[in-house]
């Protein structure tokens, strides 16, 4: 299991005092404006949350996966939508990292480390969802640079980004192998955000769609060839889906936590329903679907900083586990709760609908499955 060091346990400490203080008392009212919360992105920029994982040459803390899991369960366990905005920015800094020239980290990274240059992944498009080698966003070569055109939706923070790792096709035809990665910035002529979307819940963090008519992005924002595009869709896929699995177990977490509570101090038939035995089978059940995703994240998150590879499946299982265990505490937790769970005066409702989404996003928990037993099969096969 994780061992935070002296320095990590400070990084921790100060997470869990500003989400106490300032996340917690702003999630309710954040959620029913469906607004994005500009002070929580002060707040989190103002304690280095964006510059976790950049190179300290550039200003940037230095962070082990292991240490983004728990900073990301910590802001979940009260408010899974403020995590988000640290989880995708990771998702956009990933593949950035792992992609981008000498000229391009040094005009960006710098921001970065700075502390309040958010970077978004835009990967998404109308008719590549789970599909996604299927993209049709066009890319030209220039004089100069590239051309980028077409249209991304469900992109996270797509309206409050500074800049997007993002990935066009030469040619669709080609699937994966056509598909290049480049670093954009949100005033790039040609870019423009588009539709907003209403959503269930994660509603303080925007998800819109991007229209690209011939955006130009120079030689220098390339992040891949052709032949290499595909890989940074993957690297980036895999390091976002474990933090995904930490923000899903933030979020069960938290929901047991208020589910305990209420149950220890709801009255009914002259004692505390905690009492109940079917109430604390409940609970039992949580507990044990909590800790089993807890295990298997922390086990994949501390193999990825110790450079294991091949970790794309046990990304998936601790993705899937995870949210499906969230997606099941936070509707017990309503239950629980009863007539109050199924009322904005509890949080457990706000829960319940944010829990949902992470079995969709980041790859749908049937694309999990897909990816688990394909690699299941391909092992398996081979000794047979």
């Amino acid at each position: 299991m994780f061992e935070p060091s002296e320095t990590e346990k400070l990084i921790l400490d100060t997470v869990r005092r500003i989400c106490a203080e300032k996340v917690a008392p702003r999630s309710a009212a954040v959620d029913e404006a469906q607004e994005f919360p500009e002070d929580i992105r002060k707040l989190f920029a103002e304690n280095g949350l964006f510059r976790l994982r950049v190179p300290e040459s550039f200003g940037g803390i230095p962070s082990r996966m292991a240490l983004l899991c728990r900073v990301i369960e910590e802001v979940s366990r009260v408010d899974a939508s403020a995590a988000l905005l640290l989880a995708n920015h990771q998702a956009g800094l990933t593949p950035f990292l792992n992609g981008a020239g000498p000229l391009v980290r040094q005009r960006i990274l710098p921001q970065v480390g700075a502390g309040n240059y958010l970077i978004g992944f835009a990967l998404t498009e109308p008719e590549a969802g789970s599909d996604a080698a299927a993209i049709k966003t066009r890319v030209t070569r220039g004089k100069n640079g590239y051309f980028l055109s077409g249209r991304k939706c469900f992109i996270t923070s797509g309206s409050v980004a500074d800049g997007f790792t993002i990935f066009g096709t030469i040619d669709p035809e080609k699937k994966k192998k056509g598909i290049i990665a480049f670093f954009i910035e949100k005033n790039t002529p040609g870019l423009s955000v588009g539709k907003v979307e209403k959503k269930m819940g994660m509603r303080g963090s925007p998800t819109t769609d991007l229209v690209l008519e011939d955006a130009f992005v120079p030689f220098d924002n390339k992040l891949s060839d052709e032949d290499t595009g595909w890989d940074l869709v993957l690297s980036g896929l895999t390091d976002t889906r474990i933090l995904v699995a930490a923000m899903a177990l933030g979020l069960a977490q938290g929901a047991m936590e208020y589910s305990v509570k209420y149950a220890s101090q709801r009255v009914q038939f002259g004692e505390a329903i905690a009492g109940f035995q079917g109430i604390q089978f409940i609970l039992a059940d949580m507990a044990i679907g909590i800790e089993a995703s807890r295990s298997l994240i922390y086990r994949t998150a501390l193999e990825m900083d110790e450079g294991k590879t091949g970790l794309t499946p046990m990304a998936s299982m601790a993705k899937c586990l995870a949210s499906d265990t969230a997606m099941q505490v936070t509707t017990d937790a309503v239950q629980i709760l009863g007539g109050y769970g199924y009322t904005k005066d509890y949080p457990v409702e706000r829960m319940m609908r944010d829990a949902k989404v992470i079995q969709i996003f980041e790859g749908t928990n049937q694309i999990q499955r897909v990816i688990v037993a394909k690699d299941l099969l391909k092992r398996y096969q081979e000794n047979i």
